[in-house]
């Protein structure tokens, strides 16, 4: 009777250690057991229950990213000076109204070694003193397209086709007799205009600088005006009462376009053109445009060209350009 009874008890207190209560109860309606079955028959739930592994099945989510292979940047700019003097201002000065524009816009593409760029460069800009007729300050548009395939890490082969005028007539003044300013026209739009198609290989070590090496190069000069010969007897290397004049020639071009230090851009182009007819004679093109930020608005920029055109003269042309306004940019 008290062996029963200890039995019990000892079934009791084993129903409270173990995890569940449907083991247990299995037990207790049984006859008494060894404690080693007991034990056993634990260890035999636990590897059961406890330590099972189960695959759960997950759904992919698929975000709709799209890759964008286009890098598009822009300005527009405009500057306006005004001065005026009184008559009797001691210091003297001439009243003057002056005013000038730009357009730069460029598109890029780039995916798996192909690579477009078109830009197109707009500036005009005027003078008018007192006493003397107005003259431009600047005046040129430009166009320029290229496609290139990769060769290697920096070489590509390209082909471009660029067009070159001025939206404005051009003029050269002097004075006559009785010390009047006179003018006489020597240019105007597409007198000379320049088409250039041209194709070769490119250099391209850092994203703001390459080299051109147009080793097959066509260029046609148009004058659609043909009475300027007459004040410019070379007429741009075009026949007199012709409108156009086609040559094949090698070409160089070297961009650069950096960020030089913090808000200050420096860009610049130069353009090598010999053509095969005449090796010697070499026109040579160099443009450089440095702009300092001074807010989100309101920049300065220093410009300055030198040209050589031994169709034109056979002197070096220069101009020179510092101005002070407005420039929009995108993407700010």
């Amino acid at each position: 009777m008290i062996k029963s009874k200890l039995i019990i008890c000892l079934l009791f207190f084993t129903y409270l250690l173990l995890p569940t209560a449907g083991t247990f109860a299995q037990i207790i309606q049984e006859e008494p057991v060894k404690l080693k079955a007991l034990l056993l028959h634990q260890n035999e739930w636990s590897k059961k229950n406890v330590f099972k592994v189960q695959k759960v099945k997950k759904s992919i989510i698929f975000l709709p990213l799209k890759i964008n292979y286009w890098k598009t940047t822009g300005s527009f700019g405009i500057n306006i000076n005004q001065v005026s003097f009184s008559d009797n201002w001691s210091s003297g000065g001439v009243n003057s109204v002056s005013f000038g524009g730009l357009l730069n816009y460029k598109t890029e593409y780039n995916k798996e070694g192909m690579n477009f760029a078109s830009e197109l460069q707009l500036r005009y800009g005027k003078l008018k003193n007192q006493g003397q007729l107005e003259r431009k300050t600047n005046d040129r548009i430009f166009f320029d397209n290229k496609a290139a395939a990769s060769l290697s890490k920096n070489w590509s082969f390209f082909g471009s086709i660029s067009f070159e005028s001025q939206f404005d007539l051009g003029f050269t003044y002097k004075k006559d007799s009785k010390g009047n300013e006179t003018k006489k026209q020597i240019s105007g739009f597409f007198s000379p205009g320049y088409i250039t198609e041209s194709f070769g290989f490119e250099y391209k070590p850092e994203k703001y600088f390459s080299l051109r090496i147009g080793t097959g190069t066509a260029r046609q000069t148009f004058m659609v005006d043909t009475s300027l010969y007459k004040d410019n007897p070379k007429n741009f290397g075009v026949p007199v009462g012709k409108i156009f004049r086609n040559e094949l020639a090698f070409q160089l071009v070297v961009n650069f376009d950096k960020e030089i230090a913090q808000n200050l851009n420096l860009k610049s182009r130069y353009l090598m053109f010999t053509a095969y007819e005449k090796i010697r004679s070499i026109d040579q093109r160099l443009d450089i445009t440095l702009t300092a930020k001074v807010n989100k608005l309101v920049n300065v920029t220093l410009n300055g060209t030198a040209l050589y055109d031994d169709d034109f003269s056979g002197k070096i042309q220069s101009s020179q350009g510092m101005a002070l306004g407005i420039l929009f940019k995108m993407p700010r």
